[in-house]
C-alpha cells in the first residue's frame, strides 16, 4: 500500500469513528433504530491490502466504540467477525471478479455491490444485537432491531459512499 492509501484509510477511520460517536449515535428513530455507518471503514478497506492490518484496525474501531458507548465489547466482536468474513462475502457477491481484484465498492451501485453491502451489514448487526441482548427470550427483539437498523444503515451508507465518492480523473 502506498502512502496516499494509508493516509486516506487513517482519515476514513477517524472521520467515520467521529461521525458515529458525535452524530449517528444521537440519531434514534422510534428510540429503536440507529444507523451504524462506521462499518464502511471495514467494507471500503482496499481488497489487496494486508488482511492482518484490517483485522487489527477493525478490532480497534470496535474497541474505541465500545469505550465510548460502554457496550462491553459487542462492537469489537461484531467488527472483528465482519472483517474476518469480508473475503467470503466478496467471493459470494462478486465471484470471479473478486479473484482478480477488479472491483471497487464505491463505483456505480450494482446488484453485486448491493448484495455485498447487505450481507455485510446484516451480519454485523445480527452479531451486534445478539451479543447486546444475550438472552434467548430477546431473540425476536434482536431480529427486529437487526432488520430495522440494517435498512437504515444501508440507506445512510449508500448516501455516504456516493456523497464522498472520489472523482474520476
Amino acid at each position: 500500500m502506498n502512502s496516499n492509501i494509508i493516509i486516506s484509510n487513517i482519515a476514513r477511520f477517524i472521520l467515520l469513528l467521529a461521525f458515529q460517536i458525535v452524530i449517528f449515535s444521537q440519531i434514534s428513530l422510534f428510540k429503536f433504530v440507529t444507523p451504524y455507518p462506521y462499518i464502511l471503514f471495514i467494507l471500503l478497506f482496499p481488497i489487496n491490502s494486508n488482511r492482518s492490518a484490517l483485522l487489527i484496525a477493525s478490532f480497534s474501531l470496535g474497541l474505541i466504540l465500545d469505550h465510548f458507548f460502554d457496550s462491553g465489547g459487542v462492537h469489537a466482536t461484531a467488527c472483528l467477525i465482519l472483517a474476518y468474513l469480508r473475503p467470503t462475502f466478496f467471493k459470494f457477491a462478486f465471484g470471479l471478479s473478486y479473484e482478480y481484484q477488479t472491483i471497487r465498492i464505491n463505483d456505480k451501485l450494482s446488484p453485486e455491490r448491493f448484495t455485498f453491502l447487505f450481507i455485510s451489514v446484516i451480519t454485523h448487526h445480527f452479531i451486534l444485537f445478539i451479543l447486546e441482548y444475550f438472552k434467548f427470550v430477546f431473540i425476536l427483539d434482536a431480529l427486529l432491531r437487526t432488520i430495522s437498523c440494517t435498512v437504515f444503515t444501508l440507506i445512510v451508507s449508500i448516501l455516504i459512499i456516493y456523497l464522498f465518492k472520489p472523482s474520476k480523473r
